[in-house]
């Protein structure tokens, strides 16, 4: 019991998480790339460490190699003098320079190697983070379409605006003339009290017309001439 009501838990937290993940979609996607780009910024500014390290261990085994240069000069001429004791202290600088020298290039040789990998991995995240860029860009216009659609879809939907105003003008399109009821009233009127018999039957000529006409006018104008 205690173990499915700890999986109904579980899954209702995913979906409210899933929920809220949807909601907020464009805000987490910028804040990612908001740390991507803090995380290319710390990893760049490491190489320019490792790269200034480099060179500035290029620089000492250059000195290096001037100094050994110069005493391995200097304890040639020293022998050639017969000053073998000046040679030997020579030899033992230049030993030290050498055993020195060799360490510095072990050290740029690892630099060198971290300095290549660095410079792939800050490419690669470069790159990735432009798509990234890209892909916010996208997902931007994507979500101001689902909120447009999603407004339309409420103004054009069963339940808008829309479909109240459309409700209003047929209830008031649909409502009866009331110019036609008074004068249907009044033809029932008429009817009721007998008043058109006569107009019929003067329609049918017997009898006088109960209603002056435009050819009984006429002809009273004809006679006249």
């Amino acid at each position: 019991m205690f173990a499915t009501i700890r999986t109904l838990f579980d899954g209702a937290n995913v979906r409210a998480e899933n929920q809220l993940r949807d909601r907020y979609a464009i805000e987490l996607i910028d804040q990612k790339i908001h740390e991507a780009q803090l995380n290319l910024n710390a990893a760049k500014q490491t190489l320019a460490n490792l790269i200034q390290r480099k060179r500035a261990e290029t620089r000492l085994v250059e000195g290096l190699d001037k100094r050994i240069a110069d005493l391995t000069a200097r304890a040639t001429e020293a022998l050639k003098g017969d000053r073998e004791d000046l040679a030997q202290q020579a030899a033992t600088a230049i030993a030290d320079m050498e055993n020195e020298r060799t360490r510095r290039q072990q050290t740029i040789d690892r630099l060198e190697t971290r300095i290549v990998q660095l410079q792939g991995t800050v490419e690669t995240a470069h790159r990735r983070i432009i798509d990234l860029k890209q892909g916010a860009i996208t997902a931007r216009a994507i979500r101001r379409e689902q909120t447009m659609q999603t407004r339309l879809n409420r103004t054009i939907g069963r339940s808008s605006a829309a479909d109240e105003a459309e409700d209003l003008i047929k209830r008031v399109t649909d409502q009866d003339d009331p110019f036609e009821q008074s004068q249907i009233l009044k033809e029932i009127e008429t009817g009721l009290n007998h008043g058109d018999i006569a107009e019929k039957m003067a329609g049918e000529g017997f009898g006088d017309a109960t209603k002056a006409s435009a050819n009984a006018v006429l002809d009273r104008l004809k006679k006249s001439l």
